[in-house]
């Protein structure tokens, strides 16, 4: 590692800075129901409180199975001990209770995108609002490219989710991006790993309330695509979502212990 930084280019920065964050940066070992019970108290904490509506899914370990919520609980309310474990069907294979219909699109999404580990759908307020316009999201600030070129947009609502019609809609919208605006509805991340889901998913939401506050003020300039896409690779990084996540977790944990037991 060079000593003489300032003699490095901008690219060489970048490496090495990637190399201290492979050696330096690590998340915190908590189970996978620990994590999705992290991430619906997270989002809750964060704006993404809409009464029942909305879902966190992950994996299960066995294929065509992943947890989900049990429906009559809102996000504030979940704990690693009282999430459901559902099949393709919404059957439930672990736990009491069911799960939310609305759920199948997300068996239709895990079935056609491999690489996904978890599916976080919520109607956060300015998204929400946001939707209500039929115009896309648009990332114009530094902050906000770690969503940049990943965010697809469905102008048409489906209505309520609940059919097999509306899970092959979704599924085909968000393509291979991470992440979908879904008009007069709400936000769809779709990622590798729980911790890159919760972190978009607060994302969205901020570029959302960031767009409204803009537009309100004038016309919003896009920023160079390049530059973009070199803040979006910069950003969405495994550790930095690891630290990232363990941040949130330990804000959240501070009135919200329960949701680990």
């Amino acid at each position: 590692m060079s000593n003489d930084t300032f003699n490095l280019n901008k690219d060489q920065l970048i490496q090495q800075s990637h190399e201290q964050m492979e050696q330096h940066l690590r998340g915190v070992d908590y189970t996978l129901t620990q994590k999705l019970a992290l991430t619906c108290r997270i989002l809750f904490d964060n704006g993404h409180d809409s009464g029942l509506a909305g879902q966190i899914t992950a994996r299960g370990e066995t294929p065509g199975t992943y947890w989900t919520q049990r429906l009559g609980y809102g996000f504030d309310e979940i704990c690693a001990s009282n999430l459901l474990l559902v099949n393709e069907d919404l059957n439930v294979v672990q736990g009491d209770g069911m799960a939310n219909p609305a759920n199948r699109f997300h068996s239709w999404l895990y079935r056609a995108r491999p690489d996904v580990q978890c599916i976080i759908h919520t109607h956060a307020i300015h998204t929400a609002a946001l939707s209500m316009l039929e115009v896309p999201l648009e990332i114009s600030h530094m902050d906000n490219c770690v969503l940049y070129d990943d965010v697809a947009f469905l102008p048409k609502w489906p209505g309520v989710p609940v059919g097999n019609e509306e899970g092959e809609l979704i599924s085909a919208a968000i393509g291979n991006k991470r992440a979908l605006l879904l008009a007069h509805h709400g936000l769809l991340i779709a990622c590798s790993s729980i911790e890159e889901a919760c972190l978009l998913a607060l994302a969205f939401e901020r570029a959302a309330r960031m767009q409204l506050l803009a537009a309100s003020a004038g016309r919003i300039q896009a920023i160079d695509p390049d530059l973009g896409r070199e803040a979006h690779d910069w950003i969405l990084r495994g550790q930095r979502n690891a630290v990232g996540f363990a941040y949130y977790a330990r804000r959240s944990l501070r009135n919200n212990a329960e949701c680990l037991k």
